[in-house]
């Protein structure tokens, strides 16, 4: 497989991934982004079962909502935290998933406020809702839709937040566009993300498990910023936070990927990591 073949698969292969996830999720077992065993990106096995989202969240209100919602998380970082959301705002959750972030951002937003969640698989939106009902979260909406093209009016937003989806578009500066074009002047962007410093081995990029699981489909920190750029933001911001070898080399053996020596000239304590990213739209 080229290259070249792979964005025409990559939402298929995303989709289905994570229908799959959403499906087949009980409460109780940690839901997993990264590929079909019980070890995460994000930590081994052990650490995920301790609770992933203990290492993930700052909000003691994570902690507080039922493990229909906690264990369907598949994020890389706390952008709810990072956003210092106020009351009264609109908030925009990139690639929602089971609602985890939507929730917690409901509750710093107030009755005052809205929430809303987009995600293109069909069986996240109905996790989603029916988690929705059990949290009761009258301030929180679900879409069905593309990150790439949001069913968002112009101007309507002030502050999108993302937790570890953004990399699994085969489109990212049409992902920074729609962002730009959906919030306010003013308004600002906070998001959790997975990206490289460096270009990763071709046996990753042509991977389509890899792009689904959340490596393959990282950009480069700098292309990724120059992308935030392009679309018109400013004041763009990164925070890494590294990986460790152990991990990087648990993904790999997840994907089943043959050619290990392509992963030997790998920096492992800076080569994928995940970020804290933030940016404004000027006003």
């Amino acid at each position: 497989m080229t290259t070249q073949n792979i964005p025409s698969d990559i939402r298929t292969v995303v989709r289905e991934r994570y229908g799959s996830i959403a499906e087949k999720f009980q409460p109780g077992s940690q839901a997993d982004c990264c590929a079909p065993s019980q070890s995460s990106c994000c930590g081994s096995e052990n650490e995920v079962q301790m609770g992933a989202i203990a290492q993930l969240y700052d909000d003691p209100a994570a902690f507080e909502l039922p493990a229909d919602v906690t264990d369907l998380s598949l994020g890389c970082g706390d952008p709810v935290t990072l956003a210092s959301l106020e009351e009264g705002q609109i908030v925009l959750d990139l690639g929602s998933g089971g609602g985890i972030d939507c929730f917690l951002a409901a509750k710093k937003v107030g009755p005052t406020g809205k929430v809303i969640g987009v995600d293109m698989t069909p069986a996240m939106i109905e996790r989603a809702r029916a988690n929705k009902s059990k949290v009761s979260a009258e301030n929180v909406e679900f879409r069905l839709g593309e990150i790439e093209h949001l069913p968002v009016a112009d101007g309507t937003v002030d502050v999108i937040i993302s937790n570890c989806v953004i990399n699994l578009s085969p489109d990212k500066p049409q992902v920074f566009r729609e962002a730009f074009r959906v919030l306010r002047p003013g308004g600002r962007l906070a998001v959790s993300d997975i990206v490289t410093d460096g270009d990763l081995p071709d046996v990753i990029k042509n991977s389509l498990s890899a792009w689904a699981g959340c490596i393959a489909g990282a950009l480069d920190v700098k292309d990724y910023i120059a992308a935030i750029q392009q679309a018109g933001f400013t004041e763009v911001d990164v925070t890494a936070s590294y990986w460790k070898q152990e991990m990087i080399e648990a993904a790999v053996e997840q994907f089943g990927l043959d050619d290990k020596e392509a992963f030997k000239d790998i920096n492992p304590q800076k080569s994928i990591f995940s970020a804290k990213i933030t940016a404004c739209k000027p006003l």
